[in-house]
């Protein structure tokens, strides 16, 4: 396994883990104090809104899902699927900047950018293998 090959597959599963990680805050931790801690809530607005805030860790878990289906496939084929995903999580974390808090820019979109301009790099190595 070459340089590129071996960071792109370290940021997508770091970028996948991080999805884990949103996964377990969202679904199970969101009105337990490291929820609220993490995300700055308080405990009426964790418990009003903790059925959404599952609802929207299970998408996390699913890019997450589809990260790691990515790289699993076999040889090359995997990179589109990546490619896909890692689109999907920076366009939700350049919408989050916007909407919500900047730094989801620096936590979610740019690994994410960062992924994808590694998975195009694996893609061009592809077309000349």
């Amino acid at each position: 396994m070459g340089m590129i090959e071996q960071t792109y597959t370290v940021v997508v599963v770091l970028v996948a883990l991080l999805h884990v990680y949103f996964l377990v805050l969202e679904m199970f931790l969101w009105d337990k104090p490291i929820g609220r801690r993490v995300f700055g809530l308080t405990a009426q607005f964790a418990s009003e809104s903790k059925r959404l805030a599952a609802n929207q860790g299970l998408y996390n878990g699913f890019l997450a899902a589809g990260l790691l289906w990515g790289l699993a496939a076999p040889g090359h084929r995997g990179l589109p699927i990546v490619a896909f995903f890692l689109i999907c999580v920076a366009v939700a974390g350049v919408f989050g900047a916007l909407t919500v808090n900047r730094k989801i820019f620096f936590v979610q979109a740019l690994p994410a950018m960062i992924g994808l301009l590694l998975c195009w790099q694996m893609f061009v190595r592809a077309i000349y293998e």
